[in-house]
């Protein structure tokens, strides 16, 4: 049910946001919603970083679900709270399970929690008749192989509750689908398996480009696009994300398809509120659901909207979860794209340059190293988020223009890896 408060006091009651996240990924959200609402952050840790964008912090286990709640009826208590968010798939369960606990403005738990069990979204899905990929729950290998074989090769091996794409393997044979089980069954991301329902499903392989719906959920019936995101994989058989493209003119926010399997997918799993993240591929058959996430997108997906709409997605999550209407109305149109570098090799980080110049161009927005020399670093296709070197991300009139650019950064970034037989130098 679709709880409110005074819209009134929604800009000087603080806002409890549940944790930081790190600051290359989650600065610019915490940054918009601070500018908005007095921000008090509750996390496991003291934050190294967001202190001066809060009114408070407040350290407790945020997997301890009675601690956390304790902390949060005395931070209610103490100064009435406008209203609880994230931006960390890890803690959408909590902060709904909060909101509602405290009547405050939020979507039902019942909701959220069928959007962290990917299992449980696809029987949504099929129930409800919305556009999905055939999926099994497997116990074992054997299970496997035998869903692999029911559904055809090739198929994709997923862990069941994870995210970033971890563990996600396109699987063409019997013996890949063994070896994919067994990496689905332990391999985690940002410590994100300590918030996730144990399993593994294997799925119906979908052909076409990739694609997320950055969507905002004003009420049952008013679900807006409010952009779309173009986004690039790495080679398969994995499909890591090497970058992102939002582009204000994109033809697929007028497409009644896109739009009709949106809407279909919220409505199914009962999202009243929020801002979403809804993957989807664009296949022969039309455009299919991979995922709903029930929180803005990560990998700088809503700067990319901002930069490109001026919309902005933090600010929106965060009037939506104090009962405010947000203001959705694009100010500007271009395009704004983000792109991570990889390492070539495996091994120790011995080098990391770009030319000072490169600073000066005013339509590159950041760049950011998220590695340093002397850093142990995997490369793909066994490479996880945290074995990215850095990431860039420019502006431009359109998509095109942000694809050569963002080529210009890469012919002009230096970063070498060295093993224990060989350096590799990375400039592409």
């Amino acid at each position: 049910m679709m709880r409110s408060t005074d819209s009134s006091a929604h800009a000087t009651r603080p806002v409890l946001l549940l944790g930081a996240g790190s600051r290359p990924y989650r600065e610019h959200l915490l940054q918009r919603i601070s500018a908005v609402h007095p921000v008090v952050l509750v996390d496991s840790e003291p934050s190294t970083w967001a202190t001066p964008y809060l009114r408070r912090e407040v350290t407790v286990d945020l997997a301890d679900t009675e601690a956390l709640a304790v902390a949060v009826k005395q931070l209610n208590e103490e100064t009435a709270l406008a209203g609880i968010c994230t931006y960390m798939e890890h803690y959408v369960e909590a902060a709904a399970q909060l909101a509602e606990r405290f009547s405050l403005p939020g979507t039902s738990p019942a909701s959220v929690a069928a959007c962290r069990d990917k299992a449980r979204t696809r029987q949504v899905f099929a129930e409800h008749g919305v556009a999905s990929a055939r999926s099994h729950l497997v116990a074992d290998e054997d299970a496997a192989v035998e869903a692999a074989r029911s559904l055809g090769y090739p198929v994709v091996v997923k862990p069941r509750a994870m995210g970033g794409s971890a563990g996600v393997v396109r699987a063409d044979t019997d013996a890949e689908v063994r070896e994919a089980f067994r990496r689905a069954s332990w391999e985690t991301v940002l410590g994100l398996d300590a918030f996730a329902m144990r399993g593994v499903l294997v799925e119906e392989y979908l052909a076409g480009a990739e694609i997320s719906a950055e969507t905002v959920v004003l009420g049952p019936d008013d679900v807006r696009l409010a952009a779309i995101t173009r986004k690039r994989l790495g080679a398969e058989p994995r499909f890591q994300e090497v970058g992102h493209l939002v582009d204000a003119a994109d033809p697929l926010l007028g497409d009644a398809a896109v739009t009709r399997v949106v809407v279909d997918a919220v409505q199914a799993l009962g999202i009243e509120r929020g801002v979403l993240h809804i993957e989807l591929r664009l296949t022969a058959r039309g455009p299919v659901l991979i995922e709903v996430n029930a929180r803005p997108g990560g990998d700088l997906i809503p700067h990319l909207v901002r930069l490109a709409t001026g919309i902005d997605l933090a600010q929106a999550a965060a009037a939506l979860a104090t009962g405010a209407v947000p203001d959705l109305t694009p100010t500007h149109r271009r395009a704004a794209a983000v792109q991570f570098l990889y390492p070539p090799s495996t091994g120790v980080v011995t080098h990391l340059s770009t030319p000072a110049a490169l600073r000066f161009e005013r339509w590159l927005n950041r760049m950011v190293w998220t590695r340093h020399p002397g850093d142990r670093v995997t490369a793909p296709p066994h490479a996880s988020i945290d074995d990215r070197l850095a990431h860039w991300v420019v502006t431009g009139a359109d998509h095109a223009e942000c694809d050569w650019r963002i080529a210009q950064v890469f012919l002009q970034v230096n970063a070498q890896v060295g093993t224990a037989a060989h350096t590799t130098a990375c400039t592409r």
